[in-house]
């Protein structure tokens, strides 16, 4: 579907540029719209891969060209926001990550290197495989994801095909039909719009699940900027309601740890609150509940 040409936009190379601009504002909004039949197949997706990562388990993305961008896109925000550990997201391009910027033709194509890469990377029972592909046929992408059925990994598949390979064999599959794009085969368009919301979604949702998320603030940010300590302090400030004075001690002691802080602000030890994370795995409303029981 998405490689059909479609007569809609047979002339669209003599449209003015406002209507290019309009009908490819309609694509995007309906390619987001058509989401909404799997929302379904994300949580299941969402739901099973959290339970899987709350031990060991590496979050591992799988694409080529455009999907695999998107994917890695994706997964190197995790660490900045949610303090995922860097180590446990795995990027499997097809082409190498060179080809992040320069396109490797025919990598794509090669279905044994797929498989072997779930082998390079040890790939085990533990970790998550998202594989993106549009198309839902693309080698690389398909021999990944065969090796890391066999292994026992959990698969995830994004596609914007139906009745395709990856749709039939990821363990969990997210099916978003968009349908021909504007430029006949140019899946960076409707194809890429909805597998990068599907993507947000997905890994957002996981990393709430783990206990990352508190009260809708990115709890576990990394504080690596101006910008993002003043946020920290904010978010310290809110959750207990301390003065700004307050946050930035608690902070400062914390070694801009914002859980840590925040229990800090509320009259705790950095020792306890370290121990107090620790025996919840991270996650402060089960700190904060244990703190007030105890009081």
């Amino acid at each position: 579907m998405t490689e059909k040409v479609s007569e809609k936009y047979s002339d669209i190379d003599i449209w003015s540029t406002k209507d290019m601009i309009k009908e490819m504002f309609q694509g995007q909004v309906e390619a987001v719209a058509a989401i909404e039949v799997s929302i379904n197949n994300i949580v299941e997706a969402a739901e099973a891969a959290a339970i899987r990562l709350e031990g060991s388990g590496r979050l591992v993305y799988v694409g080529a060209g455009t999907s695999g961008r998107l994917a890695v896109q994706d997964g190197a925000e995790l660490t900045p926001t949610f303090a995922w550990p860097p180590e446990r997201t795995i990027f499997c391009m097809a082409g190498g990550m060179g080809a992040l910027t320069v396109s490797v033709e025919g990598a794509e194509d090669n279905l044994e290197a797929g498989a072997r890469e779930m082998d390079k990377i040890n790939l085990n029972i533990n970790d998550v495989v998202i594989a993106v592909a549009a198309s839902g046929s693309t080698p690389y992408t398909l021999g990944a994801v065969s090796r890391s059925n066999d292994i026992g990994a959990l698969t995830i598949g994004i596609s914007n095909n139906p009745n395709t390979a990856l749709i039939a064999n990821a363990k969990h599959a997210i099916l978003v039909e968009t349908g021909s794009e504007i430029i006949a085969g140019s899946t960076r368009m409707k194809a890429g719009t909805t597998q990068k919301a599907i993507l947000n979604m997905l890994s957002t949702a996981i990393m709430t699940k783990l206990g990352r998320v508190y009260k809708g603030l990115m709890v576990d940010m990394i504080v690596s900027n101006d910008k993002l300590e003043k946020r920290a302090i904010n978010m310290v400030c809110e959750i207990t309601h301390c003065s700004q004075e307050i946050a930035i001690n608690a902070l400062q002691v914390a070694d801009n740890h914002i859980k840590t802080a925040v229990l800090i602000s509320l009259g705790e030890s950095l020792s306890k609150s370290r121990i107090l994370l620790n025996k919840v795995n991270g996650n402060l409303r089960y700190a904060l509940e244990a703190i007030n029981t105890n009081e």
